[in-house]
């Protein structure tokens, strides 16, 4: 599987890596995303990032190998439409 290209709206101020890990679809579980981190899998602003609850905000760029095929993760502002879900973190923009 090639690697995803995926645009997560952020709704809050930021969240935890592993979480933007599990909702972007790029691990099955927040353990997954968790290992992935703990591993080295994961690069923040093209650094490698050890911290699991490492708070990614706006404008940061993610990229995860392994996985569900790896991807990178741009985190954009909410612009919300009003036809997404309202209770969760943020959404992956199809």
């Amino acid at each position: 599987m090639h690697p995803q290209n995926i645009e997560f709206h952020l709704r809050e101020e930021h969240i935890e890596l592993c979480n933007l890990i599990k909702l972007a679809g790029i691990a099955d579980s927040g353990g997954q995303g968790k290992q992935m981190v703990a591993t080295g899998l994961v690069r923040v602003d093209g650094k490698q990032e050890s911290r699991k609850t490492a708070k990614i905000r706006a404008g940061q760029r993610v990229d995860c190998s392994g996985g569900i095929g790896g991807g990178r993760i741009e985190i954009v502002t909410n612009l919300s439409s009003g036809c997404e879900p309202q209770n969760t973190r943020g959404y992956v923009s199809a």
